[in-house]
């Protein structure tokens, strides 16, 4: 390895040395804060390392990785996420957990670890390796609240579930080897681009794949884990898995596919089409049905992942905002929206449950009025109402998705946004509703600290400013962008 290929590779290096310093500290003397302090510094040597990746000649760094822009700004973003993630898991840990907190943080980082892989893979080998550093770490992570039976329950799902994707994700990839004879993203892309329409076995292969990344994405039909999962997971593993984790997926899928024009590829075209028309339908039809808000929130993201498969469908083709740039934007909209809601359930918890249920939050704005407004601008982002960065999200969708003429995606993503604003504007209109003295004594008084609190702030001012000013953000993701 060349010097050029260290300094490439120095924010993932920091981000793997971290878990190592942290178990040293923890053989030496268990500190659950000294913990979360040398994470979120990790995190943040790792982040500071990006200019020096950025700046250093050379993007490909042995046949497995490639560190270019791109991959350095989805670097920056999952790094952030997780920050934003660890400072309300402390707290949380604190007040529901009295077993050992600092194997949390050593999982949260490996699946960081996983995660940021992904986003830099550019083989079969490095794809691979990536996906299974970050499930198994949330199979754990998932069931960390082991006195409980849902956290278990959801943990040995997903870890079944996974188990059984990956293995249609590993035939998939023996298909397509077979016929393309390498494992490097863009010979195989050039490879489809040539046969793609009458080459059934690497079609097949591809389409089984799929279902690796639909797992991974919880999109239909591979999106029943999901609700258990969310549901049964503390609330900051939920938000990682709902941001972070997929996060990586999607970044993946995007290079892979980066030079693959999906719309000409008849049979790939009608696979990711139908995904995206039935996640954004069965999503916000289920979403409905919820009085739990965390299963309200996964099935919702279900329609979400079908809102961004449009634009990714859409691809590269429009010259001015293209399809996967829109769909940057719209994955780090949802980031901070999806994480301040999931911040929000673990502030609203007590030692023996966490507010999930819709009953929770009944007149929850004339207990802890700045938290109510909170949650409301995530639920107004995420259903798209002006002046959010949900709203702008969703108009470059619609742009890139007219742009290449898929207009029954674009009528079919139209209605299930005024679906979607139906159910999350049912959790507003019960934080502002009265509650009277006999309602009030059943209710979870929520328990806001200092740092979460500045957080929480943070991302309500980000969401604000996106859908205010959005051009800063959208000339980094032009500039990242292939």
């Amino acid at each position: 390895m060349t010097g050029h290929d260290f300094l490439k590779l120095m924010p993932i290096i920091i981000l793997a040395a971290t878990p190592l310093i942290i178990m040293l500290a923890i053989a030496i003397k268990r500190n659950h804060l000294i913990t979360a302090v040398l994470s979120v510094v990790g995190l943040f040597a790792a982040l500071f390392a990006i200019p020096g990746a950025k700046y250093t000649n050379g993007d490909q760094v042995s046949n497995l990785f490639i560190i270019d822009q791109y991959a350095l700004f989805y670097f920056a973003l999952m790094f952030l996420a997780t920050i934003v993630i660890i400072v309300p898991s402390f707290q949380y840990l604190e007040l529901r957990f009295k077993g050992n907190r600092e194997e949390y943080y050593l999982l949260l980082l490996t699946a960081t670890f996983g995660s940021v892989g992904l986003a830099a893979s550019n083989h079969f080998i490095s794809f691979f390796l990536s996906l299974e550093i970050l499930s198994v770490s949330l199979y754990a992570l998932v069931a960390y609240l082991r006195h409980q039976n849902d956290g278990i329950e959801a943990g040995l799902k997903y870890l079944i579930l996974a188990a059984v994707s990956s293995a249609f994700l590993l035939f998939g990839m023996s298909l397509v080897y077979s016929q393309v004879g390498s494992m490097q993203f863009k010979d195989v892309i050039n490879f489809l681009s040539q046969n793609g329409n009458y080459n059934f076995i690497s079609i097949a292969g591809v389409a089984l794949m799929v279902v690796g990344f639909g797992f991974k994405l919880a999109v239909v039909p591979f999106h029943m884990w999901s609700p258990d999962v969310y549901q049964g997971a503390p609330a900051p593993v939920s938000a990682f898995i709902a941001s972070v984790s997929k996060g990586g997926i999607l970044a993946l899928l995007f290079r892979f596919f980066a030079e693959f024009n999906i719309v000409q590829s008849r049979p790939l075209f009608t696979i990711f089409a139908l995904i995206a028309v039935f996640s954004m339908f069965v999503g916000n039809f289920l979403a409905l049905l919820q009085s739990n808000v965390k299963r309200l929130l996964a099935y919702s993201s279900i329609a979400h992942f079908g809102y961004i498969l449009v634009a990714f469908i859409a691809g590269n083709a429009q010259q001015q905002f293209k399809g996967v740039e829109a769909a940057t934007f719209y994955i780090v909209s949802y980031f901070i929206t999806i994480i301040g809601a999931f911040m929000i359930i673990g502030l609203i918890s007590n030692e023996e449950r966490e507010g999930m249920e819709m009953s929770d939050y009944r007149g929850l704005y004339w207990r802890h009025p700045w938290l109510s407004v909170a949650l409301s601008a995530m639920m107004f982002s995420l259903a798209g109402i002006p002046l959010t960065s949900g709203f702008i999200a969703k108009y470059y969708i619609l742009a890139s998705g007219i742009s290449t003429k898929l207009w029954t995606l674009i009528i079919i993503l139209i209605i299930n946004s005024a679906l979607g604003v139906y159910y999350y504007l049912r959790v507003t209109v019960e934080m502002f509703s009265n509650v009277d003295a006999e309602q009030k004594a059943t209710l979870i008084s929520p328990n806001v600290g200092i740092l979460s609190g500045i957080l929480l702030a943070v991302l309500t001012i980000a969401l604000v400013w996106l859908g205010v000013y959005p051009t800063g953000l959208i000339g980094s993701i032009q500039a990242a962008m292939f």
